[in-house]
């Protein structure tokens, strides 16, 4: 049985994950650390304005840190910080979930979506 506090225990770190682009860029920084211009490429087609924010926001919740290498040409990497690894087994448990449930969730989307596409 859940706990009721629950909801508003989970709140912040659902508000993180919440924003569109996050995940995906989660899940880039699991495989390594990044440059803005390889999670641009690799996040296609995120502009570079919500990648900067989603950046930013995960940078001040000490998710990811933003290491900056003076020279030319300049260049910053990023990388998960200890308590954004420790999202992993989350990341895990959706995959889990979905092996286990996804296909049933994707036939019901082509499903609604052949009937969104029926002629009246």
């Amino acid at each position: 049985m859940m706990d009721r506090t629950c909801p508003g225990t989970v709140e912040p770190i659902l508000e993180i994950l919440d924003g569109k682009w996050t995940l995906l860029l989660l899940f880039e920084l699991f495989n390594g650390t990044r440059r803005f211009g390889e999670l641009r490429r690799r996040l296609q087609p995120i502009s570079p304005k919500t990648l900067t924010d989603r950046l930013r926001l995960l940078e001040e919740k000490g998710i990811i840190t933003r290491t900056l290498y003076p020279g030319i040409p300049l260049h910053v990497e990023y990388e998960l910080t200890e308590s954004g690894l420790g999202l992993q087994p989350i990341f895990a448990a959706m995959w889990t979930w979905t092996q286990e449930h996804g296909a049933y969730l994707r036939k019901k989307t082509d499903e609604m979506g052949q009937d969104s596409n029926k002629v009246m």
